[in-house]
């Protein structure tokens, strides 16, 4: 595992496409040496799920779209060998219907999970991102793209 990146997006509504934030760490030799966090504005004003992550539309609409944003952290991209979520199968689904939306061609990368990892090698109650960051004594600032990413990467790396 040389290098990778951890992904998180915080999303304002149902549909994909409505990336509001994202977060992301990349880990070379197992430590994370580079981490991004930007508001995103999403294609809609129409936000559902401020109560989770205190975002609203007037916190991005001044923000680039995810569109305007992917030149400045696609090459964050470049030569990983794997994309790791808490949840995966959610961050990559925002990732590609991102892409999608604004005619990108999302990057050809393995997305692991960091979700399954723990149901795989932890006995927890709970195996939430909160919960697995606690069990290894990891700090989180839940549903905060950028401390998602690093707790992602953090867990990932153990």
């Amino acid at each position: 595992m040389k290098r990778f990146i951890a992904l998180d997006f915080e999303t304002a509504s149902y549909e994909r496409e409505s990336a509001c934030a994202v977060g992301i760490a990349l880990v070379e030799n197992m430590e994370i040496i580079e981490t991004a966090s930007f508001l995103i504005r999403p294609p809609s004003s129409r936000f559902v799920f401020t109560h989770i992550h205190g975002i609203r539309w007037t916190d991005v609409k001044d923000e680039r779209s995810f569109g305007e944003l992917w030149p400045e952290i696609a090459p964050l991209f470049d030569g990983v060998e794997f994309i790791v979520a808490h949840n995966s199968p959610f961050d990559k689904g925002v990732l590609n219907a991102c892409c999608r939306f604004y005619g990108i061609t999302p990057p050809e990368v393995e997305f692991r999970c960091t979700l399954r990892l723990a149901r795989k090698l932890l006995d927890l109650p709970s195996n939430n991102l909160k919960s697995v960051a606690d069990s290894y004594g990891i700090d989180l600032n839940h549903h905060e793209a950028l401390s998602e990413t690093v707790a992602c990467a953090k867990i990932m790396v153990k």
